[in-house]
């Protein structure tokens, strides 16, 4: 898929680990970064999961909303926020919409073979609503949200 990058990013309607429907309209107004990982409690989505949360209240700081998703159930995120003590909200997209949408779910190469699931990648969405930053494809799960951050910095 191609960048998003000044495009309008795509609505979602998603169930999220804090009990209620999430939807991007909701967050008009203010900088959003949504980051897609494959799946709750496995090695590297727990590093990337513990850096967005060791840098949580620097982003808070600057005014940002931090959203995670992936197809896990929400049980599945109570846990995993329980565990690691992440103080933002865990989005569950079981049927994959919304991540097709953002190019995050598809055909990617695991262990050299082509296979369909989810691409770990992040977007940063401007208060109107354009993607302001895609990445695509995160390469180093532990060092990206540091990435992320300085980005905004900037």
């Amino acid at each position: 898929m191609a960048s998003l990058e000044g495009k309008m990013a795509p609505d979602f309607h998603l169930e999220g680990s804090d009990g209620t429907k999430h939807s991007l309209t909701d967050y008009r107004g203010k900088t959003v970064v949504i980051y897609f990982y494959p799946r709750d409690n496995t090695p590297g989505c727990t590093k990337e999961a513990c850096a967005f949360r060791d840098f949580h209240e620097e982003l808070v700081g600057k005014g940002v909303v931090l959203l995670g998703v992936s197809k896990d159930s929400m049980k599945s995120h109570d846990k995993f926020i329980r565990d690691f003590g992440l103080p933002f909200v865990l989005l569950s997209d079981p049927d994959a919409a919304m991540m097709a949408d953002y190019g995050a779910y598809g055909e990617k190469m695991m262990y050299g073979k082509k296979t369909m699931g989810t691409i770990r990648s992040t977007v940063v969405i401007g208060p109107d609503g354009t993607v302001l930053k895609h990445w695509q494809t995160v390469r180093k799960a532990e060092a990206h949200p540091a990435e992320v951050l300085e980005y905004l910095k900037n």
